[in-house]
């Protein structure tokens, strides 16, 4: 998927790979709106920088007419396999179960952590999640939903 993460990727084809809602910045819609669903296909059209370090590219979706801003990690080649996954980069989750290495507890039933990259590449899907200061990979069995994610629908971040 290193397609995306060229500056020059003007026309590229790319797939979504989180869905992504209105965070205030799409006119005509309203803070929260669903705009393009994950494995939608669009075309860079343009390439920006946002905050002087993060490349933002501007994919043209034709199946909802938008253009919207999207972050590297974010999108895959559109050529590569589409694989769903629960989770996806950026989502608050929480510890299933205990999580441990030789017996050393890593991170507690119920902790709380961020999904830093889903790698599509393995099968099983495997995540890996940062759990306070570490990071560790995990199959989907090991992570779940945190109850106050229920308020999605209001676009509310679950805090670390």
């Amino acid at each position: 998927g290193d397609i995306v993460l060229r500056a020059n990727a003007d026309g590229a084809a790319v797939r979504l790979t989180r869905t992504v809602h209105n965070d205030g910045s799409f006119p005509g819609k309203k803070r929260g709106d669903l705009l393009v669903r994950k494995g939608s296909v669009g075309f860079v059209r343009d390439v920006g920088v946002f905050l002087q370090d993060q490349l933002i590219y501007q994919v043209h979706f034709l199946d909802c007419g938008c253009t919207v801003g999207c972050r590297a990690q974010e999108l895959i080649a559109a050529e590569l396999p589409w694989i769903d996954s629960e989770f996806e980069f950026g989502d608050w989750v929480e510890a299933a179960t205990g999580l441990a290495v030789q017996g050393q507890v890593l991170a507690e039933l119920g902790a709380r952590g961020q999904v830093m990259a889903v790698r599509r590449e393995l099968d099983p899907i495997r995540y890996e999640v940062l759990f306070a200061d570490r990071l560790l990979q995990v199959p989907a069995s090991a992570i779940r939903w945190p109850a106050s994610a229920m308020r999605c629908a209001e676009n509310v971040e679950v805090p670390a």
